[in-house]
């Protein structure tokens, strides 16, 4: 088995944790095979009229045999 891993950014105006879950949303969305996620950082950004939250992630799925990269 073959695993690729990728980072993604999800963001929320809630939570670190919605953010999280919205790179996760995400990532179900559009790979196959996902195996797991790592949080890598955590921000908030200010310059905003609220607060944004913002969860770079690490994801991890199987490539799928033959297929190559």
């Amino acid at each position: 088995m073959v695993y690729k891993k990728i980072e993604l950014i999800g963001r929320s105006n809630e939570s670190f944790e919605d953010a999280v879950d919205d790179a996760i949303d995400r990532a179900e969305q559009t790979l196959k095979n996902l195996m797991w996620v790592s949080v890598v950082n955590q921000a908030v950004e200010l310059d905003r009229p609220e607060r944004e939250y913002q969860a770079e992630v690490e994801v991890a799925f199987e490539l799928d045999e033959g297929l190559g990269e």
